[in-house]
């Protein structure tokens, strides 16, 4: 069966490569993207998706035409999903940069990108199997302004993730300038203590993930507290449960870091009251 991508609102066959090798995207990382959920034709949370593409290409200084906005967006995510036959449920990827050509020669026009696929069915649930976790000691993000950004510049989430499955985990954890956890590879980092709910502030250089900010508003209704925290390495080994967020997955419980072991009582309880009814 062949599968298509959306390239500037017209359709090609994954086969069929459209992006220019010339693309700042592909030369230097010069891009964003987005990685969202489909769930019958809709895209849960797309407001914030939204939000944070558009302020993140603000801080980037690109350039935005008019069409490109929120409803056409979410018409071509829909186009596309009904060509690969993925409109129940499906991962969504959307991709900008800032257009082809060098370092100071760039034509500056906004290039996009959406990709879709069919998703299995495990992605509607709290993860059974706990994850296994350790941090990532050969890269260090920076608290800078751009380190809250969904970024293509990805280097130190590919090797933390490649040194994750050299060491048989599911995901590593990546580290600040001050020696701090901030995130995982593909996720924000939660934990729980204390009867509190935890994650790094977003000083911390952690990427402002749509989940995230999603439970932080929504755990309070459930008279839950939470708190924005700085997470250190013996305060990890101290928390009595741990989960990691992103929009395609919700939640994935950690089992374990390093040593210590985590149960999942509060985390099967928040999924469930904070984000199964998301997904229906």
């Amino acid at each position: 069966m062949k599968t298509y991508y959306n390239h500037n609102g017209k359709l090609f066959e994954v086969a069929d490569p459209s992006v220019l090798i010339s693309d700042h995207s592909y030369r230097y990382g010069d891009g964003l993207f987005e990685t969202m959920k489909l769930i019958k034709g809709k895209v849960p949370l797309l407001d914030l998706h939204i939000e944070r593409l558009f302020y993140s290409m603000q801080v980037l200084g690109f350039r935005v035409p008019v069409l490109f906005s929120k409803k056409n967006i979410e018409e071509e995510i829909i186009k596309v999903a009904e060509k690969n036959n993925c409109l129940l449920l499906g991962r969504v990827r959307l991709t900008v940069s800032r257009g082809n050509g060098g370092v100071n020669d760039c034509d500056d026009k906004l290039q996009y990108t959406i990709e879709c696929r069919a998703a299995e069915e495990s992605i509607n649930h709290l993860n059974e199997n706990g994850f296994f976790i350790d941090a990532f000691p050969d890269a260090i993000k920076s608290c800078d302004k751009f380190s809250n950004l969904k970024s293509a510049s990805y280097m130190h989430y590919i090797m933390g993730a490649k040194y994750a499955k050299e060491n048989k985990l599911n995901d590593a954890l990546i580290l600040n300038q001050h020696g701090r956890i901030c995130e995982a590879t593909i996720a924000n980092i939660f934990w729980i203590k204390d009867d509190r709910i935890h994650t790094p502030p977003l000083s911390e250089g952690c990427v402002a993930g749509v989940m995230r900010k999603y439970l932080l508003e929504k755990i309070p209704a459930i008279n839950r507290k939470t708190s924005e925290t700085e997470l250190t390495i013996d305060e990890l080994q101290n928390a009595e449960e741990v989960f990691l967020t992103n929009a395609v997955y919700g939640m994935q419980w950690v089992r374990g870091f390093r040593d210590k072991q985590y149960q999942n009582i509060q985390c099967i309880k928040l999924f469930q009251s904070v984000l199964s009814p998301l997904w229906k």
